[in-house]
């Protein structure tokens, strides 16, 4: 990725969320990454505008599931329908066969139609009646949820907070971002889906190529330190697993390639070890902003310089 592609698809985010450039670059760094990205956050900040940011300007197929308590595996995967004329039963695809998914509100379903995501997420495909069906490619789920203390919600189990590599909070906009927001109301709704600025196929190259980006033993001995210290030391609910440690190698390789390196650096890890692991640490009875200190601590206990 060259200079010019990032600040074009920087800027073009930055028209519909305002004020978050740290969160945005973090979006982009998931999709490169080839992950997941939850988004947790009170209703009205701006979770659903990302996500149809983030597929118009990569031109990708988009579909939004509206995750309730009645909503059922079916209504999300597809199911067999039978046809009277062939007198046989055909598979009617569900929304999840998108390129991007945005899965809205995922934590108010239930715990049966949270767990039908994770063969998806995991293996990029589905399985219905011993049938297996291929996702298409970019495959990209964004999950949004509320907070854990809101009416009607059902908490993430931890294999499904694992498989989203990363999770953000667009939180709260400052008086000058919100200002700029409120002044831009009468243009924004009437702008619709942006442009595409790369199309799939250049963001499936960006994901190759930073995948590719080098990482000494050293970096990869910093990682190994960070979750070792996550599972030795106590404090910390849960330890960050294997699956953790890979995503924060493969982010810390999307947000170096973003910078136009072809190598890590520990400031990549440490950019991105907070969105990485702080969702993975954390216990259900524990609110964020609490989760970002054990995050932090985390960090501040380990030298990246140690030998």
């Amino acid at each position: 990725m060259n200079n010019v592609q990032y600040q074009a698809l920087n800027s073009a985010l930055s028209e519909h969320i305002i004020g978050k450039p740290h969160q945005l670059k973090l979006a982009l760094t998931c999709i490169i990454a080839n992950g997941h990205l939850l988004i947790e956050d009170l209703p009205g900040m701006g979770k659903t505008t990302l996500s149809h940011a983030l597929a118009g300007l990569f031109g990708l197929q988009f579909s939004r599931i509206q995750f309730t308590s009645d909503l059922l595996p079916a209504d999300m995967l597809g199911s067999n329908i039978y046809n009277s004329q062939t007198h046989n039963f055909e598979f009617r695809h569900g929304p999840v066969f998108s390129q991007l998914v945005l899965a809205d509100e995922i934590n108010r379903a239930s715990p049966k139609t949270q767990s039908a995501l994770l063969e998806a997420m995991e293996e990029k495909q589905v399985s219905i009646d011993g049938q297996t069906f291929k996702l298409p490619s970019p495959f990209f789920v964004i999950g949004t949820q509320n907070p854990s203390y809101q009416s009607g919600t059902y908490p993430l189990p931890e294999s499904q907070l694992d498989r989203f590599m990363m999770r953000i909070s667009l939180g709260y906009p400052d008086w000058e971002a919100e200002k700029a927001m409120l002044s831009q109301v009468a243009i924004t709704q009437d702008r619709g889906t942006p442009k595409a600025v790369v199309c799939a196929d250049t963001l499936v190259q960006w994901q190759y190529q930073a995948s590719q980006v080098h990482a000494a033993d050293s970096v990869i001995d910093y990682i190994l330190r960070l979750v070792t210290m996550s599972r030795n030391t106590p404090g910390y609910p849960h330890a960050l697993s294997p699956r953790a440690s890979k995503a924060i190698l493969i982010s810390a390789k999307a947000w170096a390639f973003m910078h136009e390196r072809d190598y890590v650096v520990p400031e990549d890890v440490q950019a991105v070890f907070e969105s990485v692991a702080e969702h993975r640490m954390r216990s259900a009875n524990i609110e964020q902003a609490e989760d970002t200190v054990l995050s932090k601590r985390l960090l501040e206990s380990v030298d990246p310089l140690a030998a």
